[in-house]
């Protein structure tokens, strides 16, 4: 609560926090559109393969040229992360190997690191954390998506000591979408191709969304971060309103639908038939609690928290989350307060490739939001006693046998050399899941 104070301070006496942000996409560029009008910060950097595109993202979220000026751009990232007037570097690429890559060199120089990046993190977050924490830096979740507020709405329960049930987030959801390619996209969100195409938006990143990946890497981040459970076999995706959050996330030993207590779920905006939800929560995230006691419970009826029919169960939600609009939280937190907006502390969660359709030997993997994958959610436990191949590794690698439609793809399935993040996620995996 006191963040922006504390940001007119440190500007005051010892001049703005110095950022480096790397990648100027959509959610750099929300960031970079707030940055102006955000106390305390400056960014003195921007790391992008194309400068020009940089710089154009820049002017169109609203900066003079006189802003530009005093803006280095650069492809150099090792370069621009080890610049003395760089306390916080911001990793927006999406590229779990680019992501790895910047966030041991921003912990090696010394840095505070935003991953933006939940792919990166999922595919090796627990290492990463380890070694920012041994390094004496901030390794944080970014304010603004998803995992992160969750994990602000999970950190709130427990320190107001009441036991977090299922915490997570809406999408829109249908059992068919785990099929769908970068050539059909479009048609699930109302949009033309050809307009899409002429907006510069990416259809594989898009298709993410809709294939059930990206609910599948920020969930496993949010279990990650918060020591929740994962269900066994992936996300079920259930069709709620935010008037039944705490009826249908509860355990089914109960009457709800979650295996048990302390659970990530995604909750859809569309019921099976694909009509829509009532009062949905596409677009935000909930934690659903437990009264502590029959006090407690009446507490909830008469200050109006909607609740199961028990009355015990009771939800808080947030329905709109606006990603980089709010990443300068995360930037002021780490600096200011030497905190993350949540952070890897386990490995509880793995996001693993699973087959789109039939795929044959010498097919070439395309990863996220492709055509031949799609990652869904594991319990860790479950991922690494099946050997899986984690989403983030499921891109330019070529198949050694055939896998059959809805088939988890496995390590042994595929030819993949030892790199930079292999050995991490190798690394994150020993870690274990306490």
């Amino acid at each position: 609560m006191n963040l922006a104070r504390l940001a007119a301070e440190r500007a005051a006496t010892k001049g703005p926090i110095g950022v480096a942000v790397i990648g100027a996409g959509k959610f750099g560029s929300m960031f970079l559109s707030q940055a102006p009008t955000s106390p305390g910060l400056r960014i003195n950097v921007i790391i992008d393969l194309d400068i020009e595109r940089a710089k154009a993202a820049c002017r169109n979220v609203g900066w003079d040229e006189e802003r530009i000026a005093a803006c280095d751009f650069t492809e150099d990232g090792a370069e621009a992360i080890a610049r003395d007037d760089i306390e916080v570097v911001v990793e927006v690429t999406g590229n779990p190997a680019a992501g790895i890559r910047h966030a041991l060199a921003a912990i090696e120089a010394g840095k505070h690191i935003v991953m933006v990046n939940v792919e990166a993190d999922v595919l090796a977050g627990p290492a990463l954390a380890a070694r920012a924490r041994a390094a004496g830096v901030v390794y944080s979740m970014a304010y603004g998506d998803q995992p992160a507020l969750v994990a602000e709405q999970v950190d709130w329960a427990r320190a107001a000591g009441f036991q977090v049930i299922a915490a997570g987030k809406g999408t829109k959801y249908m059992p068919e979408y785990h099929a769908v390619t970068p050539d059909d996209v479009w048609s699930h969100y109302g949009l033309d191709p050809a307009r899409a195409k002429a907006a510069g938006m990416n259809p594989q990143m898009f298709n993410s969304f809709l294939d059930g990946t990206k609910s599948s890497i920020e969930m496993a981040a949010i279990a990650n971060a918060c020591g929740l459970a994962v269900p066994s076999d992936g996300l079920h995706f259930p069709p709620c309103g935010v008037d039944d959050l705490p009826t249908i996330l509860k355990p089914k030993s109960d009457g709800g639908q979650l295996e048990g207590r302390g659970m990530v779920e995604v909750v859809s905006s569309l019921n099976r038939d694909g009509s829509p939800v009532e009062r949905d929560l596409r677009w935000g995230v909930y934690v659903v609690i437990e009264a502590t006691n029959d006090y407690t419970a009446s507490c909830f009826e008469q200050y109006g928290m909607r609740t199961d029919p028990s009355g015990r169960y009771g939800a808080l939600y947030r329905p709109y989350h606006l990603i980089g609009l709010e990443l300068g939280i995360s930037v002021l937190s780490a600096a200011l307060r030497g905190e993350p907006t949540g952070s890897t502390m386990s490995f509880r969660g793995d996001a693993v490739a699973v087959a789109k359709r039939n795929l044959k030997a010498g097919e070439k993997l395309d990863g996220e939001g492709g055509y031949t994958v799609w990652g869904k959610l594991w319990p860790a436990e479950r991922s690494l006693a099946h050997g899986a191949l984690p989403i983030g590794l499921a891109h330019g690698v070529t198949l050694d046998h055939d896998i059959a439609e809805g088939e988890a793809v496995r390590w042994s399935d595929v030819t993949i050399g030892d790199n930079q993040a292999v050995s991490l996620r190798r690394e994150a995996e020993g870690l274990g899941s306490a």
